[in-house]
């Protein structure tokens, strides 16, 4: 079993990184956070337990919610996903994609372009800012599919992502 903190730098400052464990009917998940904020959501497979933060006790409640065929709303959790502004733009949108829908990546550019008052965007870049995502399931980013209606492109695999859609079916 691992707890803890981890330190990294970012720009020649020290930010301490706080990480637990929840086990997900997916299997186990990593939360991430900088103390306040839910900085991340991946697959994982090392026990972590630092639970003395309130996000994490949020953020575990609103997993429950969800995998219990619930809708919590993504404005119950404080999130600070670490990214350029494109990527905070496309990650917005993504959180507004509803349950149990799907996008394509070229509507997501489409809606990208208009918010950036852009004639076009690319969705390759726009499929690009969505792999990486940082908290998966929470900004949705499996929600968004391939113009021909297939799942494609899913940094944990098309697997979980088929999971993910089809549990949401039943929400």
């Amino acid at each position: 079993m691992k707890t803890v903190t981890e330190y990294t730098t970012v720009k020649n400052l020290i930010r301490k990184i706080y990480k637990t464990t929840y086990n997900s009917p997916l299997g186990l998940l990593i939360l991430e956070s900088d103390g306040v904020c839910l900085t991340g959501l991946r697959p994982g497979d090392d026990v972590i337990h630092d639970d003395c933060i309130e996000i994490f006790t949020e953020t575990k409640n609103w997993l429950d919610k969800y995998f219990s065929n619930k809708k919590p709303n993504i404005s119950e959790l404080k999130l600070k996903p670490d990214g350029t502004s494109f990527r905070q733009v496309v990650w917005d949108i993504l959180c507004s994609i509803p349950y149990g829908t799907t996008i394509s990546y070229g509507e997501v550019a489409d809606i990208t372009a208009k918010k950036l008052n852009k004639t076009k965007m690319s969705a390759r870049a726009v499929g690009n800012a969505i792999g990486h995502n940082p908290i998966m399931i929470i900004i949705p980013c499996h929600r968004v599919i391939g113009k021909n209606g297939k799942l494609t492109g899913y940094a944990w695999g098309l697997d979980l992502k088929a999971k993910l859609l089809e549990l949401e079916k039943n929400v």
